[in-house]
């Protein structure tokens, strides 16, 4: 199965100029814990929930700062045409419970997360990726920042 059969599609992008507050309200209205932060078409971060209280309110920002004082900067995707388990693993060796879905000419199509590949037909891949997401550290922890 490829990544595009499982991915959610129509991804809501924030800016990396928004405010935190205005990117937890779009998280709040999706229902989700992340998104992807695009500029000038190109996908430049991704900002999550706890990027947004471990390092935004922990740290002392207030809901008035940018979304670009919290994301991570580094993104780490993979592309529409790969294999689930091949996407899978690569999660679980990078401790990421989500991942961008890019096509290959690097447009964002999508975005993809452990419980989408677990809900559709891949747990067995995705309880091993998630016990090596589950061990601490890694280069996405809160704590490498």
């Amino acid at each position: 199965m490829r990544i595009s059969e499982c991915m959610t599609q129509n991804v809501q992008v924030a800016s990396p100029d928004q405010s935190l507050q205005d990117a937890a309200r779009a998280m709040a209205d999706l229902d989700a814990g992340v998104l992807p932060v695009g500029e000038n078409d190109r996908l430049v971060g991704m900002i999550t929930d706890r990027d947004i209280a471990v390092r935004g309110i922990a740290e002392g920002k207030g809901p008035d700062a940018q979304v670009r004082d919290v994301m991570s900067a580094e993104v780490r995707c993979c592309f529409d045409d790969q294999e689930v388990d091949d996407v899978l693993q690569h999660m679980g060796n990078l401790k990421l419970r989500r991942l961008p879905v890019i096509s290959r000419d690097r447009r964002l199509v999508g975005i993809v997360s452990l419980g989408d590949l677990a809900t559709n037909g891949e747990a067995a891949w995705a309880g091993e990726a998630l016990g090596g997401i589950s061990q601490p550290g890694g280069d996405h922890s809160q704590t490498a920042h």
